[in-house]
């Protein structure tokens, strides 16, 4: 039986992933770049998200604000 031999997927390699640092702690992104691949992970039920359920995010003020009032209009009715 032929064993299977795992990778490290470091993502694609273009210019763009190449001028980042493993050193980096923070990298800055628009939302709209991101939003799509979340909302499919978190439909998608992906495991890898549980890593990173605890870690912080900076986000605007603006933007906490209109996520408040959402969750608070979403609430079903009794």
């Amino acid at each position: 039986m032929e064993r299977n031999h795992l990778r490290v997927y470091y993502g694609p390699e273009d210019d763009a992933c190449t001028t980042l640092q493993h050193s980096q702690q923070t990298v800055s992104v628009p939302l709209g770049e991101i939003f799509p691949l979340l909302a499919d992970a978190v439909r998608s039920q992906r495991t890898w998200l549980r890593d990173f359920e605890d870690d912080e995010i900076t986000i605007s003020t603006d933007l906490y604000e209109v996520i408040l009032a959402y969750q608070h209009f979403r609430r079903p009715s009794a």
